[in-house]
């Protein structure tokens, strides 16, 4: 498992937007507790944790976010942090799907290095 910080929207470091991510190995999630204590320790808006999916028929990678103080349901620039990492350090090729609380959500990488992202619609309503 690596920690890394990543800044999303920018080409240059100490720019644009950091998001924590972290990708790991095993095929489930650790425990709920620990990964509100590493948010917490790097102390950014938000910071993502993904692990691969061997069987789901809809998603690559499931993937959750955290503040340093609680889950959250739908991050797009850790979304976007954590394509990256899987494209630069996992060599994960053109689309990933990943499977979120939000519904599945698609990263696509370009070969400049560019990144667009697909996330469900919300449903609007009257309140």
């Amino acid at each position: 498992m690596r920690i890394r910080i990543i800044d999303a929207f920018t080409d240059r470091p100490f720019a644009g937007n950091p998001a924590g991510v972290c990708l790991l190995d095993a095929d489930d999630w650790p425990d709920e507790a620990w990964m509100r204590r590493v948010a917490a320790e790097l102390n950014l808006s938000e910071t993502a944790f993904a692990h691969p999916l061997r069987d789901h028929p809809d998603a690559d990678w499931a993937l959750r976010w955290f503040t340093p103080a609680v889950e959250t349901n739908l991050c797009g620039h850790a979304t976007l942090a954590t394509a990256h990492a899987l494209h630069s350090d996992r060599r994960t090729p053109g689309t990933v799907r990943f499977s979120s609380r939000s519904g599945v959500l698609v990263a696509h990488t370009f070969d400049d290095g560019a990144i667009t992202l697909d996330f469900p619609a919300a449903r609007i309503g009257e309140v």
